[in-house]
Formats: C-alpha cells, structure tokens, sequence
C-alpha cells in the first residue's frame, strides 16, 4: 500500500506545482496585457517589478540567514559587474521588449513569437559550446521558423512594430538563458539558489533598462496624472497596487518554475510549458477576443512539433550540458539545482 499511495501522493503535489506555475505564467502575460490597455508605460512598469523582486529577495535571504544562522553568498564587484553584469543586461532588455511589445501586439501574437526563442537558443547554445552540433537540429529550426510564418501569414491583428520587438526580445532571450546557464553552473560564484540570483540579479537590471526608459518614459511619465501630477489621492494609489501585484506575480513566477523542476523534472517543465501555451492561445481568444485563423493554428502546431522534439535532444545529454531555463522562454524567472534546495528546504520553508 505505501507504494501507491506514495505514488498519488507523488501526482497530486506534481499537479499542484503545474497549476501553481500555470497561475503565475499565464497570470502575468494577461496581466501585462490588461495593464498596457490603461497605463502606456511598460519600462517604467518593469523597473517598479525588478524593484519588488528584489526587495523580497532581500527579505527572504535575511529570513533563511536568520533561520539557519548560514551567511548567504555576496558576490565581490570584479566578479558581480564582469560575470553577473551581462546576464543581467540581456534579461533586463528581454523582458522590457516583452514587455513593451503588449502595446502594440495581441497575447496570442506574442505567446507564438516568444516561442521562436527557442531558435535563438539553439544558436547561441553553439556558439558558446553548450550544445554540440547535430542535423537534427536542422528539422527543429526548419518546423519553428515555417510554424512562426504561417501563424504570421495573413494575420487579421497583426502589427509589425510589436512583432519586431517580441522577435528582438527572443534574440536578447538566448543570449540571456545562455548566460544564465553558464552563470549558474560556475560553482564559484555561488548562485545556484534562485532567490540569491535573483537578488543579485536586479540591481544591474535596473540600471540597464533606466537609462532606456528616460530617454522613451521619462518626459511623459514625469507629467502624466496617473502618478506625478495627480489631482485626486484614489488613483494614484490604484496605479502603486496594480503595478504592484506584477511585482508579486513576476516574483511568484521565478519560484514556480524552480519548484517545479526542483520536484519534479525539467522534462516536467517543459511539457507542461507547451500545454500552458496552448492554454494560453485559448484564453486569448475567448478573453481577449485574439482572432486566430485556421492557418495560424496549424503554424502553431508545427512550431509546437519543433519545440517538442528538441527536448528529447535536451534530456538526453549529460547534466553539464543541460539547461533547464531553455523550456520557457517567455518567463521572467531563475532555478537552479535541485540538491541545494533540497538541504535548504530541512531548514526553511519558502512556500
């Protein structure tokens, strides 16, 4: 008896991390959405989540150095501006591209070119060295690209201006997860615990993506009345909540998937990222009111065909070689090894 219910015990806390993972992903991209429609700032939204984000993990490395009495890992400034710096760059101009894009594109429009992140990848993946060359990997690029076109081709809602910038975002997107891979598997540094990345993390984000948002926000933001020239005290603090629930969501996002591989597998991730996209297309459609042709759904499925047999390819190689954060490129979270979180876990809850 102790094998099956170990077993469902097994399924039903698997299933619990995907929900919990679907909630904060598709949350957030319907989230950022629904925001742009009344609040035409998206840098400016994106500086205040890095903000959130790394108050709370500033607060829970205290907590868990409270808790367990270990000091957390605080990088010296040669190795946090030449080693973290460029990570953090690229991922701070992935997610205000994406982020940015909401203005101009529709969700499902956007669910599919992120998905072409994959490609970018893939390329960068071999320029470092972290993937070795294979024809097969020919087949995947051919579906990807021909799947991304025909979802493209002729589309009612299509807008060229956010579709260049979701396309620059992916491109920014394997150069940000191939650093963040080679990041994160240099011992040394120490950053294999999510919440110390993350920490580590956005402070460098920040100042990348300010000097952007004066130059295109600055000026506006500085007069509008939605926050600095206020006439009424409800509205101001309606934005400050609304901007601050992305904060939550982006944060909640980030630890999700790193439960979910630290549980389960990145295998798990993976697939159950190509479902939450499916979802997601459906969600635009019936929500948002994303017309989607008949055509375009095919394109989706033949990308979908390409992104699914690159994982084989993935699952298959050693450990060194793996990258688990190459299963969802849309997000806006880290993970790291399960192990370390497994000894951290005894010690502290961070549920």
């Amino acid at each position: 008896m102790a094998c099956p219910v170990q077993f469902l015990c097994r399924g039903i806390r698997t299933i619990g991390l995907v929900l919990l993972y679907y909630v904060f992903s598709i949350g957030i991209t319907f989230y950022n959405k629904w925001l742009m429609k009344g609040f035409h700032y998206p840098l400016f939204m994106t500086l205040v989540h890095l903000t959130i984000i790394f108050c709370i993990s500033a607060f829970t490395r205290r907590a868990m150095q409270f808790w367990t009495g270990k000091p957390r890992i605080v990088m010296n400034w040669s190795d946090y501006l030449y080693k973290v710096a460029p990570t953090a760059f690229a991922t701070a101009l992935d997610i205000g591209l994406s982020n940015w894009s909401f203005l101009f594109i529709t969700i499902s429009l956007y669910t599919m070119t992120k998905s072409s992140a994959v490609l970018f990848i893939l390329f960068f993946s071999l320029v470092f060295k972290l993937e070795e060359p294979n024809p097969f990997l020919i087949l995947v690029v051919l579906l990807i690209a021909s799947g991304l076109f025909m979802f493209t081709f002729k589309s009612t809602q299509f807008n060229l201006e956010g579709f260049i910038m979701v396309l620059l975002a992916s491109f920014i997107g394997g150069i940000r997860w191939t650093l963040t891979q080679v990041l994160m598997q240099k011992a040394e540094l120490g950053l294999q615990n999510p919440i110390d990345t993350m920490y580590h993390l956005q402070p460098l984000m920040f100042l990348g993506l300010f000097p952007l948002f004066l130059y295109n926000e600055g000026l506006s933001l500085s007069s509008s009345e939605k926050l600095f020239r206020v006439t009424e005290f409800s509205p101001f603090v309606y934005s400050l909540c609304t901007l601050s629930i992305g904060g939550l969501l982006a944060f909640g996002l980030g630890f999700s998937e790193f439960l979910l591989v630290s549980r389960t597998s990145s295998l798990t991730l993976s697939i159950s990222g190509i479902f939450k996209e499916v979802c997601t297309l459906l969600l635009a459609t019936k929500l948002m009111g994303d017309q989607i042709s008949a055509l375009n759904w095919l394109g989706f499925a033949v990308c979908l065909c390409g992104i699914s047999l690159h994982e084989p390819m993935l699952n298959s190689k050693s450990p060194e070689l793996e990258l688990p954060l190459l299963r969802q490129k849309g997000d806006e979270g880290e993970e790291s090894a399960a192990d370390e979180y497994d000894d951290e876990e005894q010690e502290i809850t961070l549920h």
